[in-house]
């Protein structure tokens, strides 16, 4: 008997290490996975990249091509039409930076003169530092300072070599562009008919709904929140007499794409000019202080409002995805980091659908409880109860067992 115990205890031990390394195996196998995954992104981001900008732009101008089709216009004509638009709408931008950008760069030497004289008040922090520097760098042994080599390179020579691949990538966005926009129900029709069952086809049509009508609607609406904020943008630097304003304007209104990021981009900009035209601190500081005041209202009144709750995403998830898209494809990444997540979030809602953690009765909230507290207590007053429906049902479903040897009547069966 003891014998018996022994050998199951040691076959209990073997199957539960057998599951710990065929647990491992599958999570090595997805660690290798992403590891490809990232691989992949970063070697094909020439092809990828403008693929992937031409699918979300073309998901945000599928509603103007519908339109055009309903009017009886073919596909391949309504494809090029949105094409056109595109390149008009950048033609309107280029002309908004053209020339007040000219007029910077041509100021650029005094500019950086007078930024230099701003900096200069800097001067002695920058040496304590140094002197911190020193001090830890004795402490570790070393024997000099950090230094910083810069290579010499030819900015001309740069800009030869770069040129060919950014006309390629822009070749191969607006061709990709006009394939998928005149192509893309033939692409659905494609997808479906490669589902094999009926559930499967009902899920994929909706995940192509949700895709296309998220993505079309948070692009459309972001854009026109975008042209707001750069017209107020452009509104505020002309009152307070910020040179060039159309520029900032549309600045801030291409920036604002890239949540985080952008923002940030355009205050560092603005701090810049400030420090390299204006001398007083109140008059460096206050293009930044406008900027913030109109990124601050358009944030939490103008965007809740007419995104809605539908389309909100965590902000550290779209923090991270940005993060991620930047590091992978650099400014492409940044437009399409949002946009991706909505596809996300439409694939995963319906191949994996989920309930609301939602009690029926929601938990009564006191004056003394924060927006934390209530939702904590309403998720564990949702679990209780799906617990307490877990043992109803199993209760039921004893009382409603036969017991063995009787029939439906409760009167045993006669023999034949």
């Amino acid at each position: 008997m003891r014998q018996r115990t022994a050998g199951l205890a040691a076959d209990i031990d073997q199957s539960q290490f057998e599951r710990i390394l065929n647990n491992a195996a599958r999570l090595a196998i997805v660690g290798i996975g992403f590891v490809v995954l990232l691989v992949a992104l970063q070697t094909g981001k020439v092809f990828l990249a403008p693929v992937t900008l031409a699918i979300v732009i073309g998901l945000m101008f599928g509603p103007v091509a519908d339109r055009l089709e309903n009017w009886g216009v073919p596909p391949a004509l309504s494809a090029g039409v949105v094409v056109l638009l595109l390149l008009g709408v950048i033609a309107g931008f280029g002309v908004l930076f053209a020339v007040p950008l000219s007029e910077w760069v041509a100021r650029a030497p005094l500019l950086w003169e007078k930024l230099q004289v701003q900096l200069a008040n800097l001067k002695e922090p920058l040496e304590s530092i140094g002197q911190f520097q020193e001090q830890v760098a004795s402490a570790l042994g070393t024997n000099g300072a950090m230094s910083v080599q810069v290579e010499d390179a030819s900015t001309v020579t740069g800009m030869a070599l770069l040129a060919p691949a950014v006309l390629a990538q822009i070749a191969i966005f607006l061709a990709s562009l006009y394939f998928f926009v005149a192509t893309r129900d033939h692409i659905r029709i494609s997808v479906l008919s490669m589902c094999v069952t009926r559930r499967m086809r009902w899920r994929t049509a909706h995940v192509f709904r949700d895709v296309e009508l998220k993505v079309s609607r948070f692009l459309l609406s972001v854009t026109m929140i975008n042209l707001c904020v750069g017209t107020a943008v452009s509104i505020a630097m002309w009152v307070i007499g910020m040179p060039s304003p159309l520029l900032w304007g549309a600045m801030a209104a291409v920036l604002n794409y890239i949540p985080y990021v952008g923002q940030a981009i355009m205050v560092t900009v603005l701090l810049a000019v400030g420090l390299g035209t204006q001398t007083e601190l109140f008059q460096i500081l206050l293009p930044v202080a406008c900027y913030a005041g109109i990124n601050f209202v358009e944030g939490q009144i103008f965007t809740p409002h007419f995104i809605g709750r539908t389309l909100t995403l965590n902000p550290f998830v779209i923090f991270l995805s940005i993060t991620f898209w930047i590091w992978a494809w650099g400014p492409v990444g940044g437009l399409v980091a949002v946009p991706t997540l909505l596809i996300a979030q439409s694939i995963i809602s319906h191949a994996l659908p989920s309930k609301p953690v939602a009690p029926r009765r929601p938990v009564w909230r006191t004056v003394h409880m924060s927006d934390r507290e209530v939702l904590l207590a309403n998720a564990a007053q949702a679990i209780a109860e799906q617990r307490q429906n877990e043992e109803n049902e199993k209760r039921t479903l004893e009382r409603e067992k036969l017991p063995q040897g009787t029939g439906p009547s409760g009167v045993e069966p006669t023999a034949g």
